[in-house]
């Protein structure tokens, strides 16, 4: 039977994403070897080690939960009112923070790299539509909005026909996927591949160029919109939760292990000649990103499906929060690293710390309240916000806002 009903944990897990986002952008004027709109002098080693593991699933969770996202927002709609949704409140953000958002960004990007104007003088530049970064026109960290959007265009008939009568017959034979830890082979197309194609087509970010990592995120999203849309998978996840940690848990510290020593691909100490086991090496990463996703999920699942009183203004803010983040960070951290005598961990604490801050302030005093900034951050009219619930009985619920 289908589930229309809110699954609050989903809700939870997106707000703890996003607080997982704001960690790692923090991070990354800190961690060493990653290029980064504005960077420290001095970096840490260490600090980039929780990075990469943040990385290794913190956008495939998103992604995940996104696919259930779309599956709630296809109820009680047709292809086209969906699609026209999505226009609202993808592309409206998504237009708005290129324009408005991005610049400020790499204004103070251009200061690090000599620029003497002001951001009146700046500006103009970006309506020369030229791509960052030889020019000012850029999504930057709205690449996942851009990639959101894309999907739910691409794939909102086969949503639509996925929630229809017209799939129970497929949704039957999905629930078979239940039984035991078969679930778990929705994983396999992902890690092919991303294991086959990876190191050929590098992540950009940027779309054009980036035909590995567009498609390996929308496996998560495909995969999270066919867990929801049969629930036996969801209950199968919660049921195999420590399987999937455990799957997670010791690929990481397999990965670990190997790179620590330089065991790997093209050091030294790679003990290999045949390619396969360089491909092998490459499958960790996916394998890693879908254990920890899976697990979360289940987990997720079996202990945060509840409500709180706070749980409502929480999904409101997520979503704009996601937007002006990063703006906040490359703003803060330009003044930050030009401190002296301050460690590495002060300036991280103070860059999350205020970030925060600012970005939760400036939506709740100047985005929240008013319905045109409401628009245009991609937000719901007040009227139709509604109170978290806990989901009962044949009480069909739209889930909260899209995730970002």
């Amino acid at each position: 039977m289908e589930t229309t009903q809110r699954q609050t944990y989903l809700d939870w897990l997106r707000i703890l994403s996003i607080l997982g986002v704001l960690f790692f952008h923090s991070a990354m004027p800190y961690v060493a070897e990653e290029s980064w709109h504005i960077k420290n002098h001095e970096t840490s080693n260490l600090m980039m080690e929780s990075n990469l593991f943040l990385h290794l699933f913190r956008m495939p969770l998103l992604f995940f939960i996104s696919g259930t996202v779309s599956y709630y927002m296809m109820q009680r709609r047709s292809t086209l009112s969906f699609i026209g949704l999505r226009f609202r409140r993808l592309f409206i953000p998504l237009l708005v923070g290129m324009l408005f958002i991005v610049p400020p960004q790499i204004y103070m990007e251009r200061l690090t790299q000599g620029y003497k104007g002001n951001f009146l003088d700046f500006y103009p530049s970006v309506f020369k539509f030229v791509p960052y970064p030889k020019g000012s026109f850029s999504w930057h960290h709205l690449w996942f909005i851009t990639y959101l959007f894309i999907y739910d265009l691409i794939f909102a008939p086969l949503f639509a026909w996925l929630i229809s009568p017209k799939s129970t017959t497929f949704k039957t034979r999905l629930a078979a996927l239940a039984k035991g830890k078969w679930v778990y082979m929705l994983m396999i197309p992902g890690i092919i591949w991303y294991t086959l194609l990876s190191q050929a087509l590098p992540e950009t970010n940027d779309l054009i160029h980036d035909g590995c990592y567009f498609v390996y995120w929308l496996f998560f999203l495909l995969v999270g919109f066919i867990c929801i849309l049969q629930p036996a998978l969801m209950d199968s996840l919660e049921r195999n939760r420590r399987f999937a940690l455990t799957i997670g848990f010791l690929t990481f510290m397999l990965m670990d292990y190997l790179r620590w020593n330089k065991i790997e691909p093209g050091h030294e100490h790679w003990p290999f000649q045949q390619e396969v086991f360089s491909y092998a090496f490459t499958a960790l990463r996916p394998v890693i990103a879908w254990g920890w996703v899976l697990a979360l999920v289940g987990y997720g699942k079996h202990y945060l499906n509840r409500t709180h009183k706070v749980l409502n203004y929480l999904n409101q803010a997520v979503y704009p929060f996601y937007i002006l983040h990063q703006t906040v960070i490359v703003v803060v951290v330009y003044y930050i690293v030009q401190t002296q005598n301050e460690s590495i961990l002060s300036k991280y604490i103070y860059t999350v710390g205020i970030t925060f801050f600012v970005t939760v302030l400036t939506y709740h005093l100047l985005i929240r309240p008013y319905a045109f900034t409401r628009f245009l951050f991609g937000m719901k009219p007040k009227s139709e916000v509604k109170p978290v619930k806990a989901a009962e009985p044949e009480n069909v619920q739209e889930m909260a806002l899209v995730s970002a």
